[in-house]
């Protein structure tokens, strides 16, 4: 429970860093906006990895498992649509990996339930994927700047962060009936 509770910790600070690069660098020159577009899934990647293997591995973790590779290949497909497309190539793929991701991050969510805090995860899922819906749709069109694209980054942040400060408080609150 400690590990799932520092590692929430630790998926919320890095997304609140994101969000903060990206408002910072929302004028930025283009190649630096294409990186931090790249390296949010990139992180994602490895943060699943990181869960699943504190977590019994990959191999029975699936969700997390087809996360990680979904952001692997969406932080190589975010390079190539950015290099090629420019900010709309970005968004494009940005908000196809948040569809997915969203409705892996929801099966995870469900799967662990009875650990506690899952529901901010499954919420964050749900709402991931209906966010990634709405930037693939507006790529197509006045595609949103990175800048708009932190508040995804930030309710993502947000959730890991109650999902974390519940299994806190949950974890308090058995310690205390132990006694």
């Amino acid at each position: 429970m400690n590990s799932l509770r520092n590692f929430y910790f630790l998926r919320a600070g890095a997304a609140f860093i994101w969000v903060a690069l990206a408002f910072l660098s929302a004028s930025a020159p283009a190649l630096v906006v294409g990186a931090l577009l790249v390296l949010y899934p990139a992180w994602d990647a490895l943060a699943n990895v990181i869960d699943a293997q504190r977590s019994g591995g990959l191999l029975v973790n699936p969700g997390q498992k087809f996360n990680a590779l979904t952001s692997i290949v969406t932080a190589l497909c975010m390079a190539v649509a950015f290099a090629l497309r420019g900010n709309a190539g970005g968004v494009l793929v940005f908000g196809v990996w948040a569809l997915l991701a969203g409705l892996f991050q929801l099966a995870v969510g469900i799967r662990r339930r009875k650990l506690g805090g899952q529901a901010f995860m499954m919420i964050s899922g749900a709402q991931s994927a209906l966010a990634g819906v709405h930037f693939a749709v507006k790529s197509f069109g006045a595609a949103p700047t990175i800048a708009q694209l932190a508040p995804y980054a930030a309710f993502g942040g947000l959730y890991f962060l109650l999902s974390a400060l519940w299994l806190t408080f949950k974890r308090n609150r058995t310690d205390v009936a132990a006694e």
